[in-house]
Order: C-alpha cells, then sequence, then structure tokens
C-alpha cells in the first residue's frame, strides 16, 4: 500500500492513497475504510493481554501488579486518543477540501502538543507510580510489582502518542490499511519478544514484569518510527514536511479546544467503571468475575461499531471539508444502520449460545450461570449499543466534541452509577440490578446521541 517512486517526480499513489472519499458509494468507502481499523483496534488491544499471558506465569502478585497498573493505563490511553482528535477532525475537514498545506501544518503542531503532553505524563509515571499503586489500595508486594511495570509504561509514554497521533493522521487522510499492517508487524514482534525478556530466555536478561513492560514500549517505539517515517516519505496521503515550519499557537488552540472535550470523554468512562466494579464487588469475588467476563466478550462485540463508527467520522469530516454535508449525514446514518445489524446478530448469538461462549474462559457452573444472565440482560442494552457507539466516533470525528462529553458524563454520573447504587437497595434484584442500571444508560445514551445527530447542528461545526 506504500507510494511507489516515480522517477524524477513525486511519489504514485496507490489504493487508498489515491481513492478520493467524497465520491463514490457511500457504503463501499465505508466498509473500505472501517475493515482494517476494526483490525487495528483489536490488536491495540491485545498488547496487554499478551503481557499477562506470559506474566501470569510469574504468580499472583505479579498479576495482580500488572493489572492495577493497567488502571492507570485505562486513562492514559483514552486520554492519548481525547488529544488526537483535534489533529484527526481538522486533518480530514482538510484534506476534504483538498488542501494538504494546511493538514500538513495541522499534523507538525499535532505532534508538538504530543511532546508535551507525554513529558507531564512521563513525570507522573516515573516519579509517582509507587503513589499510585497505593492509592489504589495494594499490598505491598503488589505495588513493587505493578509500579515497576507502570513506571517503564508511562516513561515511555511519548512512544505511544507520537504512534497513536501518526496512526490517527494517516486515517484521517483515508488510509487505513498503512496502519493496519504496521500494527500487525508490531504486535507479532511483541508477542515474540515478550517472553524472552520475562523470562531471560537465551542471551536476554530475566526482567519479570519489567520486561513485558519493555517489550509493550520497543513495539510502541518501533511502530511509532515506521508511521513517521511513512509521513515523511511521502507514502501516505499527506507528505510531512518541515518547510515553512513555525509554532502555530492558533492551530495549536484549535485542536485543543476540540481535543479537551473529547480527553475528558475518553477519561469519564474508566472513573465511571472503577465505582461500577466497587459497587459489584459488594456482591462477591463470583459477582466481579462474572462482571469481567462479561466486559471482555462485549468488547469483542462492540469492535466493529466502534471502527465503524471511527470510519464514519472520517468520511462525514472529509465530506464537510467539501462542502457537502448531506453525504456526510449518509455516512453516519449508513454506519449506524450497519452496526445496529452486527449487534442484533451478535445478540442472537449471546441470547442462544451464552453459555458455550462462557466455558471458552471458565466450566465453573456458578460462574457460568451468573455470567450468562448477566450477558442475557445487557442484550437489551447491545440492541441499541450501535447508535451510541457510532453517532458518538461520527460527532468526534467532524470536532464537535462537546455534546458526547455532555451525553457521556450524564450517562455515567447521573443515570448508570446512581441507578446501579440504588436499584439494588430498593429492589429484590441484587447483582443483576447493576446490570439493568448499565443497559438504561446505554439506552439513555442511543436515544440523545441519536436525537443530536438528526438535528443536524454537528454538520456547521467549524474547526
Amino acid at each position: 500500500m506504500f507510494a511507489m517512486e516515480n522517477a524524477g517526480g513525486p511519489p504514485i499513489r496507490r489504493g487508498q492513497m489515491a481513492r478520493d472519499w467524497t465520491k463514490g458509494n457511500i457504503f463501499h468507502n465505508l466498509w473500505s475504510l472501517s475493515w482494517p481499523m476494526i483490525i487495528s483496534n483489536s490488536l491495540q488491544m491485545a498488547g496487554p493481554t499478551i503481557d499477562m499471558v506470559w506474566v501470569g506465569r510469574l504468580g499472583t502478585a505479579s498479576i495482580a501488579g500488572v493489572g492495577a497498573a493497567g488502571m492507570g493505563m485505562m486513562i492514559l490511553m483514552p486520554a492519548m486518543m481525547g488529544l488526537t482528535m483535534g489533529a484527526r477532525a481538522m486533518i480530514a475537514r482538510f484534506i476534504g477540501a483538498g488542501d494538504e498545506e494546511d493538514a500538513n501544518q495541522v499534523v507538525r503542531q499535532a505532534f508538538i502538543l504530543s511532546v508535551g503532553f507525554c513529558t507531564i505524563t512521563a513525570l507522573v509515571g516515573i516519579f509517582f507510580a509507587e503513589s499510585i499503586m497505593r492509592l489504589l489500595g495494594m499490598a505491598p508486594e503488589v505495588v513493587v510489582e505493578g509500579a515497576a511495570y507502570m513506571r517503564i509504561v508511562f516513561g515511555g509514554s511519548i512512544f505511544m502518542s507520537f504512534g497513536m497521533m501518526a496512526q490517527g493522521t494517516i486515517q484521517a487522510a483515508g488510509d487505513t490499511m498503512t496502519p493496519m499492517q504496521v500494527t500487525v508487524g508490531t504486535r507479532l514482534f511483541h508477542t515474540l519478544l515478550c517472553p524472552f525478556l520475562v523470562f531471560g530466555w537465551g542471551f536476554f536478561p530475566r526482567l519479570g514484569v519489567s520486561g513485558a513492560a519493555v517489550t509493550n514500549i520497543a513495539s510502541q517505539g518501533i511502530g511509532a518510527i515506521i508511521m513517521i517515517w511513512i509521513l515523511f516519505g511521502g507514502h501516505t496521503r499527506i507528505r510531512l514536511t518541515m518547510k515553512n515550519f513555525r509554532f502555530d499557537l492558533n492551530i495549536i488552540w484549535r485542536m485543543v479546544k476540540i481535543g479537551i472535550p473529547a480527553l475528558v470523554t475518553g477519561v469519564v468512562q474508566p472513573f465511571a467503571m472503577t465505582i461500577l466494579m466497587r459497587i459489584i464487588a459488594s456482591f462477591g469475588t463470583l459477582a466481579v468475575a462474572a462482571h469481567t467476563l462479561t466486559t471482555r466478550i462485549q468488547m469483542v462485540l462492540f469492535m466493529p461499531g466502534t471502527a465503524l463508527g471511527m470510519a464514519a467520522g472520517v468520511l462525514a469530516g472529509q465530506n464537510l471539508g467539501a462542502g457537502q454535508p448531506e453525504r456526510a449525514e449518509k455516512s453516519g446514518w449508513l454506519a449506524a444502520g450497519l452496526v445496529e445489524g452486527i449487534m442484533f446478530i451478535g445478540s442472537v448469538v449471546l441470547l442462544f449460545w451464552s453459555t458455550n461462549i462462557i466455558h471458552i474462559f471458565s466450566s465453573e457452573p456458578s460462574l457460568v450461570e451468573i455470567t450468562s444472565t448477566f450477558l442475557k440482560i445487557a442484550i437489551a442494552g447491545y440492541v441499541v449499543m450501535g447508535l451510541n457507539a457510532v453517532f458518538m466516533q461520527c460527532l468526534m470525528g467532524v470536532g464537535d466534541t462537546v455534546p458526547p462529553m455532555a451525553l457521556q458524563i450524564v450517562m455515567m454520573w447521573a443515570v448508570q452509577l446512581p441507578l446501579a447504587y440504588f436499584i439494588p437497595k430498593v429492589t429484590d434484584l441484587g447483582v443483576y440490578g447493576v446490570r439493568w442500571a448499565m443497559v438504561a444508560g446505554m439506552w439513555f445514551g442511543a436515544i440523545f446521541f441519536t436525537i443530536y445527530f438528526r438535528t443536524g447542528r454537528w454538520k456547521r461545526k467549524k474547526v
């Protein structure tokens, strides 16, 4: 998918790089953009799982340490993704308008913003890792293991941020194949190297938990270097150069205005889910385990919706830049319809074969029973989750990030959490009341995201 060099001239663009996404069949464009995103997002999520596979052999303290440090990552990663949203929205608009020079300028300023953000997160991780672990109430041996992992991952966040920014830039320009190819390669490298550094195989040192963190950062670093080389080499829609570079506070401020609400949107959910987990924990270990399994299963189910929403955001942003707001709106509705179809099929599968799916993770009868009930309750929310996921991603993709932030805060903090607390107290539903509260939140989000998207106010958003 890389550009081919044209003797004496600019690179010849092939495939996605040459396509004008503001023209042609919307369904074909949507699918062509989204399926590589599904693979890329799935592989990005696989990182902590790969680490846990090998760290799990080091003992309970190591497992707990990496798991607790992962809670910090649940905040860091959405924060980074939110920060890139401003750049993505502006790049999509400029590419749609055929203004590659301004798109180039946005990318350069976005990397400056990344340096500033990651300097702060690196300092926090390096100097406050132990304090964060103690704040989570971890035992001393867990603090040691978790802090070692967190310090390395946060310290290397510059690689994650640069890689995420480069990937978002390339995707917003309309090339999702290249980031997918890079992600496949780096995750393969991660998978192969991790056990060597964890256990000290061959001539490699035995680093234990730290080895998993080093491998994660190394793979992220390699991916970031490759994607930055792709940008500077003109192997994608944007050919990044430092020609006429200047520090542009206006562009940075415009990115921040879009990115900060998206950052808050990304961070709100992990915080709320942590409180939700504490409520569920009051019902015992079995309830926590069932909730964890349900979450793992629904993450797989939601992946197509997130990817299609991101693809719809790219199409909508580029079409708004090209002065085609109606085509932008059609992209969102089509994506929502496709995701609703996928969620309906997935819900039917869960309704009739939930027990078989749960047995992949556990065969303990009591755990299988409660998890199966959790999933059947969740289906009532899954049937509208496509609307929630697609419209939120689509709105953020065009730079209208304040309404999604407000709706997410209300959905999580004014609907889900209060209901999760009170329903078990005023009914005999017990922990199942918590799951019904989550369903109520899904319906609230779906209804209001749909209403707002239908108003079309987002089509007049300036970035």
